[in-house]
């Protein structure tokens, strides 16, 4: 299996940046246009799948994407995943009504699925060691650009010309990636003697598994009780489907989801420390622009650049990284990091009440700095241990594990906030009430402790997120990465 090997590495990385954009983008722009959308389809009832079914597809898809990239090259699927993501945001634009919107969303996690995966592994294949967190950095900027500009931009589409738009802006920009990949990412020939075996079967025990507990992840508590009968249906079949794919993957020639990713401690433990990433950063999104308006007394657009400016410092702090990780090594970079991020955490719950807007400001800079310092090391660092047949498995792996540890966030912190608020204000309290009565401009003094305190809840636990990933990489994660030599 020989390595990609780019026509123009600046074109390319160009082409990956704007496809990453794609993806980046569609999962903040929609939730602005959500009035506007629910006025002409209705459907308010199923508005979370327009979500949920966007995320299940990307998350279970990954592992899928993974091992067709090492068994079939890069380009062809990424260009799969592109127009499949283009075919699905047409469709969503022309949708008729909710339940055809959020079929469709979810055409387009599977194209996102593809995205992203192939799209952390195409940089890795077209730059160095030392040149990685350079590119990572770059796709890292591009969520950044994509969490500050996709509401505002979804906002303008909805407000001065329709909602539609927000889907059919994926067009053109997807076009131009799509054809600087085809016209200029070139690889080496695939061609051999043995026909690729493809674990088709692995594939749908995997996409079924990983549905059937995400969708138990993301609507318990939401559609129905924790321990309700179609919650506790959903687990069992899910540990089920989860024994099946075990048993699938063994008897496989080529597994999607092959054993040699745990049997690796360097991946094992990455995998483990990502996934806590996954709930660590899920929490702030959950919980602290509700915080900002309700304690800070800020209007929606400031409280969300409360929220967005650890963005700035995640992609600058991920481009500086190398400078450390090549003086103390991968793991100690790592640990430095996710060790800054715990204290920071921790600190959330002493701010005063109810505090400075600066207060939370540079918390939340400083967090993402700690993340970027963590983050970063640990995908290139799984990435150099591998060869390139296995790159884009070990890859869509850290990935699976990132995506599945922010739905366990939002579920569980959801849990701890609404469990604050009933505490404090009655039983019928939750977030979601709480967020109405703040847009409605009722927000009394009580109301604004409870926030407070369920917000300080939240942290701690993603403090506790942070030590046990702290504790993966100090006890699990070798103390030099065994790097490939280039």
């Amino acid at each position: 299996m020989k390595p990609t090997t780019p026509g123009k590495r600046g074109t390319v990385a160009a082409a990956l940046m704007l496809a990453m954009g794609l993806a980046a983008l569609d999962s903040t722009i929609v939730s602005t246009a959500v009035p506007q959308i629910v006025g002409d389809l209705g459907g308010f009832s199923a508005l979370s799948w327009l979500f949920s079914g966007y995320l299940l597809a990307v998350t279970v898809s990954l592992p899928v994407y993974g091992k067709l990239s090492d068994t079939f090259g890069r380009k062809p699927v990424l260009i799969v995943g592109a127009a499949l993501f283009l075919l699905g945001s047409l469709l969503c634009a022309g949708a008729w009504n909710m339940a055809a919107l959020i079929a469709f969303r979810v055409v387009q996690g599977l194209g996102g699925g593809a995205l992203q995966g192939t799209v952390q592994t195409l940089a890795a294949d077209l730059y160095p060691l030392a040149e990685r967190p350079k590119i990572q950095a770059r796709l890292s900027t591009v969520w950044a650009v994509s969490a500050i500009a996709g509401p505002a931009l979804g906002g303008v589409l909805a407000a001065y010309a329709d909602w539609r738009w927000i889907f059919l802006v994926n067009l053109p920009i997807g076009s131009v990636a799509l054809w600087l990949i085809v016209r200029h990412l070139h690889e080496s020939d695939r061609r051999s003697a043995a026909r690729p075996s493809v674990d088709w079967a692995g594939a749908l025990a995997v996409f079924a598994c990983g549905g059937v507990l995400l969708t138990a992840l993301v609507q318990g508590g939401v559609a129905w009780p924790w321990w309700s009968a179609p919650s506790l249906a959903l687990f069992a079949a899910g540990l089920a489907l989860a024994a099946l794919v075990v048993v699938v993957e063994r008897r496989a020639r080529e597994p999607i989801m092959p054993g040699w990713v745990w049997r690796s401690r360097t991946i094992a433990a990455v995998n483990l420390a990502l996934g806590a990433l996954g709930l660590v950063t899920v929490a702030p999104s959950l919980v602290l622009p509700t915080y900002a308006q309700s304690v800070l007394g800020l209007g929606p657009v400031a409280a969300g650049f409360v929220l967005s400016v650890w963005t700035l410092s995640w992609p600058i702090s991920s481009a500086l990284s190398r400078h450390v990780y090549g003086r103390i090594g991968i793991r100690n970079t790592g640990m430095l990091g996710i060790g800054a991020a715990t204290l920071i955490l921790f600190a959330f719950p002493f701010l005063p009440y109810p505090g400075q807007v600066w207060q939370p400001v540079a918390l939340m800079l400083l967090l993402g700095a700690a993340l970027g310092l963590f983050s970063l090391p640990l995908m290139v660092g799984v990435q150099s241990t591998v060869g390139w047949s296995k790159r884009g498995t070990a890859t869509a792996s850290i990935l699976f594990c990132r995506q599945t540890g922010q739905t366990v966030g939002a579920s569980v912190f959801g849990a701890i906030v609404n469990g604050v608020l009933a505490a404090r204000l009655g039983g019928a309290s939750d977030l979601d009430s709480v967020t109405r009565a703040i847009d409605a401009g009722t927000s009394p003094e009580g109301v604004r402790r409870a926030v407070s305190e369920a917000v300080h809840a939240v942290y701690l636990g993603a403090g506790c997120a942070a030590a046990l990933a702290f504790l993966v990489l100090l006890f699990l994660a070798p103390r030099r990465f065994p790097v490939l030599t280039e």
